[in-house]
């Protein structure tokens, strides 16, 4: 068969394949047009999730009529010359216009600022019209109608109107956060009209508006840099975490990218801080010198490579791992909404008061003890005969115990996890703090305090470890024993010695001093299994932390165990000072904290 050259429109179909997946790649396109145009208010209407409609009006700097012509043209771009090397802008292949126009009903009207009149053009599957004088205000207005009415085997891959519609909100909610100085009004008649304000330069800002309010209070600032690579951005605390990774959003050099390096590095860095199944919400921006990223990987440019990765890797996971350790042990604040809520079934806090728009005040409080007069102990005589009588106390230890396990100096309410006050059910801690009350996990929080203290160990001494007078036999299968030898070395390192024991046994000779008493077996048994389902391209460090984590949750304090009044201080305390006790090694919270504000709230005070 004769080799031939294949007509333009066909070209163009071909190319939009690739850069015109669905609606929804249609207008990240145009949207990327009028903010490289200048634009500070993007209008985008929609019908039929897209397929139908899709308008998108800017007032950006606009295009005279030669400009026009040459838009629609496969290859015409006023953003690149004659190197890929220095990309500054969002577009740069001029592929958008022409593949949309071969596969849809494309019209581009527009006037430049100071222009006496706009000009108009259409594209109708591939067949371009003449350039029109046109009635038009300053910037540009591109639709599109009836996409992919060209190429009718694609409308069969495309998904719901609702689905597709939802997958323009989400390209639009990218574009605002990267752009909090742009106004975005998204509206349609598929949808409730989103209008997203200008937030000018407050980043945060516009992250609230997209992720919710309560990402403010619960998002930790990165700012870091490595060999002129700049990462700016929030994090959110590791209980702040949602259900998928819809809410992790990674920009470079201004572009929102979903790239599977930079999304893996933010993974790596939540690493046993967030429940399995659960993803951390994450805003980030990094800022590099343009030849150091290929932005050109894909015709759609959501991928991008970067000559050093492990240094990008590693910038991020350092980064947030160092935020993490700095701010991150705090509780979520939706922590206390959801504990109001279990309190009271069916009864949310939007069914409660407002809350007070100053914090909570013992002298303004309305159920703060009544004024003490000189005379009694009661601001009202009639009260008085009840002045010699005790109060009652939830204490249920001895005074003098209590009193022994207090640190005079300073009073232990005022640390930051406060005094311990009770132990329920012998599993939680019940702290009081110095403007509310903290619940503790016992277990969560003594496993995570164990696996830094093992974590440590990795990077300096190898950690004590107590010789079982007889050792313990382990029957596994062939290729278990295998596994678990490879890897002796490791466990070595974090005091657990293991050797061959015939053909399907392991010998365990001694256990990490740390752990205390242990079930050998159920351990061991363990680790054979998470081995076998490890990456083979794990490193090893990565490895043996996740080694350590198995260690501890098999010798932590377990639940069901009665704590005298010492040791729950000594275990608050000691999770003050260790990095990442806010949350076990599963990801799970260690504590809650409930405000008085929000007691108060509960009980309807305030």
């Amino acid at each position: 068969m004769a080799i031939k050259q294949l007509s333009e429109t066909l070209i163009n179909q071909i190319a939009a394949g690739e850069v015109i997946e669905r609606p929804s790649s249609a207008t990240k396109e145009l949207v990327e047009n009028a903010i490289d145009a200048g634009a500070t208010r993007i209008e985008i209407a929609t019908a039929g999730g897209g397929k139908g409609l899709v308008r998108i009006t800017d007032n950006g700097s606009g295009m005279s009529p030669a400009d026009l012509e040459l838009a629609v043209r496969r290859h015409c771009t006023s953003k690149i010359s004659t190197t890929l090397d220095d990309i500054r802008t969002l577009g740069f292949r001029g592929e958008a216009l022409p593949s949309i126009g071969s596969v849809a009903k494309l019209s581009i009207t527009s006037r430049q600022q100071g222009a006496e009149q706009g000009s108009v053009i259409s594209v109708t599957g591939g067949k371009v019209s003449d350039v029109r004088p046109a009635a038009s205000n300053a910037g540009t207005i591109v639709e599109v109608r009836d996409l992919f009415f060209a190429t009718p085997a694609r409308l069969k891959f495309l998904k719901t109107e609702r689905a597709e519609a939802a997958a323009i909100t989400e390209v639009v909610k990218r574009m605002a956060i990267a752009f909090p100085h742009i106004r975005f009004v998204l509206s349609g008649t598929d949808r409730s009209t989103l209008e997203i304000p200008s937030t000018g330069d407050d980043h945060l800002a516009r992250m609230a508006q997209i992720l919710g309010a309560e990402f403010k209070d619960n998002a930790i600032e990165i700012d870091a840099g490595r060999e002129d690579v700049t990462l700016t951005g929030f994090a959110g605390v590791p209980t702040f975490n949602r259900g998928n990774s819809a809410h992790q959003y990674v920009f470079v050099n201004g572009r929102p990218v979903q790239d599977k390096l930079l999304l893996s590095a933010i993974r790596g860095a939540y690493a046993e801080t967030v429940p399995h199944g659960r993803y951390p919400v994450a805003v980030l921006s990094l800022t590099l010198d343009p030849a150091f990223v290929d932005v050109n990987v894909h015709p759609a440019k959501s991928d991008v490579r970067f000559r050093d990765p492990g240094l990008i890797r590693g910038l991020i996971v350092g980064a947030i791992r160092q935020a993490l350790t700095r701010d991150g042990d705090r509780a979520a604040t939706t922590g206390a909404s959801q504990m109001m809520s279990a309190f009271r079934p069916g009864y949310t806090p939007s069914n409660l008061r407002p809350s007070p728009s100053a914090s909570w005040s013992a002298a303004t409080s309305p159920s703060r003890p009544l004024a003490v007069s000189s005379g009694t102990q009661f601001s009202e005589a009639v009260q008085s005969r009840f002045s010699d009588i005790t109060l009652p106390t939830a204490r249920a230890e001895p005074r003098e115990t209590y009193e022994a396990a207090a640190s005079p100096s300073p009073e232990p309410v005022l640390y930051p996890l406060g005094a311990a006050r009770a132990q329920l059910h012998q599993n939680y801690i019940v702290a009081q703090t110095e403007n509310g009350l903290v619940i503790v996990d016992q277990h969560a929080a003594h496993e995570r305090l164990v696996f830094e203290e093992m974590r440590n160990a990795l990077h300096s001494r190898r950690p004590p470890s107590q010789v079982l007078l007889i050792p313990e036999i382990i029957d596994l299968p062939e290729e278990d024993c295998d596994r678990l030898m490879d890897h002796a070395a490791g466990f070595d390192a974090l005091g657990l010695v293991i050797e061959r024991f015939g053909p399907g046994a392991i010998a365990v000779r001694e256990t990490p001093a740390m752990l205390g008493e242990v079930n050998v077996q159920g351990l061991v048994r363990q680790l054979a299994d998470e081995i076998a389902e490890w990456d083979a391209a794990s490193t090893l460090a990565n490895k043996l932390e996740y080694v350590a984590a198995t260690m501890a949750c098999h010798g932590s304090v377990r639940s069901g165990r009665r704590m005298r009044p010492e040791e729950m201080n000594a275990l608050l305390r000691q999770m003050e000072n260790t990095p990442g006790s806010g949350q076990c090694n599963h990801g799970r919270p260690t504590y809650i904290e409930l405000k008085l504000s929000d007691i108060e709230r509960l009980f309807g005070r305030s």
